[in-house]
């Protein structure tokens, strides 16, 4: 699948902090590791947290846009990686249930010194990042529609077009800690995939 459709509202002005921000979520893992997504989707009223030891991916872009879904619209910044090769990821979302409490639910795959996640043609949309981050060849300021090292927006994004983006051939992240409101992919390869759900609250970070 070379790129997801979202649910469609229409844009209006907000400011998206352009910070370079990346990170792989597994929070469909399981599907995802099997096949394609389904060609669109709208946002679930939860966020998800993910912490990554390393990432190394190639053709970076991102871009501002909006996600949609029940619980209303979220500005995210968007981060599309033609691939990208993943140490220690932990994906966790945390479920209220009525009359039990709140349900974690955690996964974790490509553990340090085994096989890593292999994604392609990954799109991530998140609002908060913390990382260490190296780009080679990058581009400050490029029009969204016009980047050309990377996967390019996202088909039916909600985006401005002409609208500020930044691009990049190689990234290298470390120590990634990100707030996700959703993450899609053509393939999403989860090597030593390991899911456990507890009662409380039991987060990557």
């Amino acid at each position: 699948m070379e790129s997801v459709a979202r649910g469609g509202t229409r844009w209006k002005r907000f400011a998206v902090v352009m910070v370079p921000s990346v990170a792989a979520s597994a929070a469909i893992g399981v599907a995802l590791s099997q096949g394609a997504l389904a060609a669109s989707f709208s946002v679930s009223g939860q966020q998800f947290k993910l912490t990554v030891d390393e990432l190394k991916g190639t053709g970076f872009v991102q871009y501002g846009a909006v996600d949609v879904g029940k619980s209303g619209k979220h500005p995210v910044a968007v981060v599309g990686l033609d691939s990208a090769k993943i140490t220690n990821l932990c994906q966790s979302v945390v479920v209220p249930v009525p009359a039990f409490g709140n349900v974690s639910m955690t996964l974790r795959a490509g553990r340090a010194g085994g096989p890593k996640v292999i994604a392609k043609k990954l799109y991530i949309d998140a609002d908060d990042l913390k990382a260490n981050a190296t780009f080679n060849k990058i581009d400050i300021g490029v029009s969204v529609d016009d980047t050309t090292k990377g996967p390019g927006p996202a088909k039916n994004d909600q985006y401005a077009p002409g609208s500020f983006a930044q691009q990049a051939e190689s990234v290298k992240f470390t120590k990634v800690r990100q707030r996700a409101w959703a993450t899609s992919a053509g393939t999403f390869k989860l090597s030593g995939l390991a899911m456990s759900v507890k009662k409380g609250k039991h987060e990557c970070y």
